[in-house]
C-alpha cells in the first residue's frame, strides 16, 4: 500500500476558523480557539491521519496589517509556513466575503504561492445562502486559480471530511513524517502553556491578553503517574498584574482552576498547576520570548 504524507498550510485572516478546523480535522484540541483575534502565535502542527496518509497541518498566525514587533513575527511566520508547504489551504469566511484583508492576501499569495497548490475553503456556509455562497466562490475563483474550492462549516463539521479526503490523496508518495499516535509537534510544556493562556485571553478583556505570555518553567513527573506543572504568566505592566490576578485572587484562581481541568483531560492524568504572575516591561521585545513561541525574533524588526 502506497503511503503519503506531507505539509498542509491553514492560511486566512484571523479567526477566520483555522484552529477550529485545523482541532477537527487532527480530532483533538492542539490550537486553541477563542473569540478574539490574532490568538494563534506558534506554527502549530498538527497531525491527522486519513487512509494511508499523514496530513501535517500548520496552523498559522491569522494575516492581518501589523504594528508592533510581535505582529511582524506572526505574519512572517504565517507566510513562511505557507511557502514551506506542500498544499495551501486559504480559509475565507462566507457572510465576510472578500475584505481588505482578503484583498491582502489574495495578492500576496500571487508570489509566495508559486509553484504551491491552494485550495479555497469558505467556512462558516451556515451563516449565508446558497446563491451568496455561489457568488462568492465564482468571485474568489476570478481572482486567483484555486485548484479546488470547498465549502464547510469547521465549527459544525460539514464538508470538512471531503476537504480532508482530497488533502490526503494530493499528498506526496513517501513514509510517513511522525509516529502514527503523534498528534502535534509542539512540546506537551508549550501546549499547557498555550492552553492557560487560552483560558486567559477568554477571561479578560480589551488589549490585555496581547499583553501578555505564558510560559511552562517546570515540569516534574511524580511517582503516583501525577504531574505537577509551574507556569508563569508575563504581563508588561503592574496594572495588568492586579487584573489578571483580580480580587483576593479569584480571577488567577478561576483561570488556574479551568486550564488545570483543560490540561488534565488533554494529558489523561491528573495535573498540579501553578501558577505565577510576573511583570516584564519588555517581554514582547525580549528575542527569549519569541523562541518560547515559535516565532523568529529578527522577523519582528521590518
Amino acid at each position: 500500500m502506497t503511503t503519503r504524507a506531507g505539509f498542509v498550510a491553514l492560511i486566512g485572516e484571523p479567526n477566520a476558523g483555522k484552529s477550529t478546523l485545523l482541532n477537527r480535522m487532527v480530532g483533538a484540541k492542539v490550537s486553541i480557539v477563542t473569540h478574539k483575534v490574532q490568538t494563534t502565535r506558534a506554527r502549530i502542527r498538527g497531525v491527522a491521519i486519513e487512509g494511508e496518509s499523514q496530513i501535517v497541518f500548520v496552523d498559522t498566525p491569522g494575516l492581518f496589517r501589523p504594528r508592533r514587533r510581535l505582529d511582524r513575527a506572526m505574519v512572517a511566520a504565517a507566510w513562511g509556513g505557507a511557502a514551506d508547504a506542500d498544499i495551501i489551504v486559504l480559509l475565507v469566511e462566507a457572510h465576510r466575503g472578500i475584505t481588505a484583508g482578503v484583498e491582502v492576501i489574495l495578492e500576496r499569495l500571487e508570489e509566495v504561492a508559486k509553484g504551491h497548490r491552494v485550495a479555497l475553503a469558505i467556512n462558516k456556509i451556515d451563516r449565508v445562502d446558497r446563491p451568496v455562497l455561489l457568488g462568492l466562490a465564482e468571485d474568489l475563483n476570478s481572482r486567483f486559480p484555486f485548484v479546488e474550492t470547498f465549502m464547510i462549516s469547521a465549527e459544525k463539521g460539514y464538508g470538512v471530511d471531503d476537504l480532508k479526503a482530497w488533502l490526503a490523496h494530493e499528498l506526496p508518495e513517501g513514509p510517513w513524517l511522525y509516529p502514527e499516535d503523534q498528534i502535534a509537534d509542539l512540546p506537551l510544556r508549550m501546549i499547557a502553556a498555550e492552553m492557560t493562556r487560552e483560558k486567559l485571553t477568554l477571561r479578560l478583556h480589551q488589549e490585555l491578553p496581547y499583553q501578555l505570555t505564558v510560559e511552562t518553567e517546570n515540569w516534574e513527573e511524580r511517582d503516583d503517574g501525577s504531574v505537577r506543572i509551574d507556569q508563569v504568566v508575563y504581563v508588561a505592566r503592574d496594572g495588568h498584574k492586579g487584573i489578571i490576578l483580580g480580587k483576593k485572587g479569584e480571577t488567577i484562581k478561576t483561570i488556574g482552576q479551568l486550564a488545570r481541568e483543560e490540561i488534565s483531560r488533554f494529558l489523561e492524568r491528573k495535573v498540579h498547576l501553578f501558577l505565577t504572575v510576573k511583570v516584564r516591561p519588555n517581554w514582547l521585545d525580549e528575542a527569549e520570548r519569541y523562541s518560547e513561541m515559535g516565532l523568529d525574533f529578527s522577523d519582528g524588526n521590518s
